[in-house]
């Protein structure tokens, strides 16, 4: 949709949160991670805990340091700082150094605070992080190393994670590639064999190695895993579901209303990326039913809770969540001209002003309880806890401005 369909209150309302969200990217977020992360000998610590008090021994993620890896690579691309470069280039070098298996492939899920390998599981998830972020580097710098690594992980899922038979992929396997009894992501998480969460990253991750890569099986691929969302993942109700057996049996009746959100602008980039009009033309239809369905989350204070389960609801009010319903809402407007939608994107963001972003300490609390008290107990920055998704909000809306 171009400008000329948009008013120029919307216009002149969408630059003003890019202003902000430029600030809060280059002043808090990234700021944060480069004054407190990074070890002086090199590559990152594990984790800042929800004290503000840094774990010097704690373990090092693979997820933490690929969606750095990402973030400042993005950043580096959108703003030139040649601060975010040397950052996204010290995140590579933990990642090929200490997190890439260089017997069997793929990477370790973690290593100990010396860099040596702790649990050597292969998750295709975080597998799946570091094609997304070596692609970037790529798309940013045109890192050679970045993308042969990023193509020889994009082999590894192919060969070892791929279902010839009946489509998707497996969730983790031992270092080897065998068989893996606990194939979770964490406690949260059903022990299946397929999840919604995994695809999504992977579609994410081959989306972004697409736009340096033109390869034949990775376009059919991608392709694929479009249509498993199509096909397999949404729900008719719009929502997106989480945990699937062999046979693509989901038993279980879940909504996440941040991955509903979230996955309705990946989905959609994805087809755009893959330039495909006709997929294009299908994924037109489906976006908006999963953004209708994932606003059923969005409450009264303008923000989005974290899920519903049966009859129980999750009203916490998580960082990464907020941050996906405003690129979600952002893009809702921007492509399908729905003006409520960038109402409820500057909503989300008032809320997180007032209440996710930390402005003492820097970065963004981890979430906001359903009783309104902020939450202390879960890290600043750790395993799960990056400036991917808040880093990527603001780039996000900061780069479809200057294209608009």
């Amino acid at each position: 949709m171009s400008t000329t369909d948009k008013t120029s209150a919307e216009l002149l309302a969408a630059q003003a949160l890019a202003s902000q969200v430029k600030k809060e990217l280059t002043e808090n977020i990234l700021p944060y991670w480069i004054n407190k992360m990074c070890k002086p000998e090199g590559g990152f610590y594990g984790q800042i805990n929800g004290s503000e008090e840094l774990v010097a021994d704690a373990p090092v993620g693979n997820i933490m340091t690929a969606r750095v890896l990402w973030t400042f690579a993005s950043a580096y691309r959108i703003l030139g700082n040649q601060e975010y470069l040397e950052m996204a280039l010290r995140a590579k070098k933990l990642l090929l150094e200490k997190f890439v298996d260089p017997e069997f492939g793929g990477t370790y899920w973690s290593i100990n605070a010396d860099g040596t390998p702790l649990d050597t599981k292969k998750q295709i998830y975080a597998i799946a992080f570091s094609i997304y972020g070596l692609s970037e580097l790529n798309r940013a710098t045109g890192d050679a190393e970045a993308l042969e690594y990023a193509i020889k992980l994009f082999r590894s899922i192919e060969d070892h994670s791929f279902d010839n038979e009946k489509d998707g992929y497996f969730e983790a396997f031992t270092r080897t590639w065998e068989k893996i009894e606990d194939m979770r992501l964490s406690d949260k998480d059903a022990n299946e064999s397929k999840t919604m969460n995994t695809h999504l990253h992977i579609l994410e991750a081959y989306t972004c190695l697409y736009r340096v890569w033109k390869n034949p099986l990775l376009e059919k691929q991608l392709r694929g895993l479009i249509e498993i969302f199509e096909n397999r993942v949404l729900g008719e109700d719009g929502h997106l579901k989480l945990f699937f057996n062999d046979d693509w049996h989901c038993g279980y009746d879940i909504f996440s209303y941040g991955h509903d959100i979230e996955a309705s602008w990946l989905i959609h980039e994805a087809a755009l990326v893959l330039g495909d009009a006709e997929v294009l033309a299908r994924m037109d239809k489906v976006v908006p039913d999963v953004y209708k369905a994932a606003m059923e989350g969005f409450n009264e204070e303008g923000a989005m809770i974290y899920e519903k389960s049966g009859d129980h609801v999750d009203g916490d009010l998580h960082w990464w969540v907020q941050a996906e319903t405003i690129v979600g809402c952002f893009n809702i407007w921007e492509h399908f001209g729905k003006t409520e939608a960038l109402e409820e994107a500057l909503r989300c963001w008032d809320y997180c002003k007032a209440r996710i972003i930390d402005k003492e300490n820097g970065e963004w609390y981890w979430s906001v309880r359903a009783d309104g008290t902020t939450n202390h107990d879960d890290d600043k920055a750790g395993f799960w806890k990056c400036p991917y998704h808040n880093g990527r909000m603001c780039m996000e809306v900061v780069e479809r401005m200057m294209h608009m």
